[in-house]
């Protein structure tokens, strides 16, 4: 299964046209209420009715590179046959589902309601999907439970519907990273974890101070703030330099806040370099990078990082929609029903993240460097 070349480039063309829409419009449309606004007045001390839970307190970052693992299963070891048992497939497509705005009255087609990204949160934790980290899956570390099924929440542009925090010290209502922990405390198997792709205002902040303690907050609980770029450039039309001007100040920026070096790269408008390399590790004014994965804005689930096939310098994405439009095939509703339909097709986790199991007839499309790993049923 393979979404052609022209397919991946019009879905593309089509989110640059609707970010391009968003930007004009933004402007000039009726004033939506703020985050701000919808909490005004509310008392640090004492919550209001039919308030959400609190998201637990950070752990200490004991863990892997994106944060603490508190949250992530003890490992199994996996046989053939108990790899067989809960039809492990670690060759299987993952989907990696891009958000934007996530704002009350909708702008550009990329938008989405807090409901509308409540509802899909919802649907995947009924049906079994763990959320990892686009750092972790580009790392290849899937630290999924023995059956279940690994998603990327992916969010660009660092807009301050992603992420605030209240008087209280909680993310506010309504934005994804409130939604997203609102969603794990009812369904306790959700990891609440996400990728946060900003630029050089994350989260809409304009001092420092409030920038470093939204990172921090988002760090120690296991999400990941990486690199959109400094200016969110069409990184096509540049030359070289300013590819790489814009990665590293943005990198710089990020070290200033205090989270670690980023390993992943969102491409803003989804769009490679002339050189495709130039985004995945470079060097800029004395400052070097390197990143373990760079994600398109793609129409189709990633391959899995075990996959010979797999090309971590355009990691393919879904966009988070409905079936209309020219998201009828190629956005994530269409995708999660195609995938459930499908499940031979569906990377599914052995729980044990020394091993990469999957059946007997597959074991030719895993990367030969992972070889020595392979467990085949």
């Amino acid at each position: 299964m393979s979404v052609t070349r022209a397919i991946g480039i019009a879905n593309a063309a089509i989110i640059l046209i609707a970010v391009v829409a968003l930007i004009v419009m933004s402007g000039s449309g009726p004033a939506e209420q703020s985050p701000e606004a919808a909490t005004a007045g509310q008392s640090a001390s004492k919550p209001p009715p039919n308030a959400p839970p609190a998201v637990p307190p950070a752990v200490p970052p004991t863990g892997g590179p994106s944060g603490p693992l508190a949250s992530e299963p003890p490992p199994v070891v996996a046989t053939p046959d108990f790899a067989r048992q809960v039809k492990a497939n670690e060759a299987g497509l993952i989907p990696v589902i891009m958000y934007h705005r996530i704002v009350r009255k909708r702008v550009a087609s990329i938008d989405r309601t807090p409901a509308q990204l409540r509802k899909e949160l919802v649907r995947l934790a009924k049906s079994g999907y763990v959320p990892i980290t686009a750092r972790d899956f580009a790392a290849g570390r899937i630290r999924v439970p023995a059956g279940k099924f690994p998603v990327v929440l992916t969010f660009d542009d660092g807009h301050e519907t992603h992420f605030r925090l209240g008087p209280d010290g909680q993310p506010k209502k309504d934005t994804a990273v409130a939604i997203i922990h609102e969603v794990a405390a009812e369904y306790p198997s959700f990891r609440p974890v996400a990728t946060f792709w900003v630029n050089q205002q994350p989260f809409g902040l304009r001092e420092r101070e409030k920038q470093a303690e939204a990172v921090k907050w988002l760090h120690e609980r296991g999400h990941e703030v990486a690199n959109h770029t400094w200016g969110h450039p069409n990184l096509r039309v540049l030359p070289a330099k300013k590819v790489r001007e814009h990665i590293v100040r943005l990198e710089r920026m990020l070290a200033k806040l205090g989270v670690p070096p980023s390993r992943t790269l969102a491409l803003p408008y989804g769009n490679l370099p002339r050189k495709k390399k130039t985004a995945r590790k470079g060097e800029w004014d004395g400052t070097r990078f390197s990143f373990d994965g760079v994600f398109l804005a793609g129409a189709e689930p990633s391959l899995s990082p075990f996959s010979k096939d797999y090309d971590p310098g355009a990691i393919q994405r879904i966009q988070s929609n409905g079936k209309k439009g020219e998201c009828r095939k190629w956005c994530s509703q269409y995708w999660l029903e195609w995938l459930d339909k499908r499940p031979g097709w569906r990377y599914v986790s052995d729980g044990d993240p020394e091993r990469v199991s999957v059946p007997r007839k597959l074991r030719g499309n895993i990367n030969p460097k992972r070889r020595a790993q392979v467990n085949a049923y």
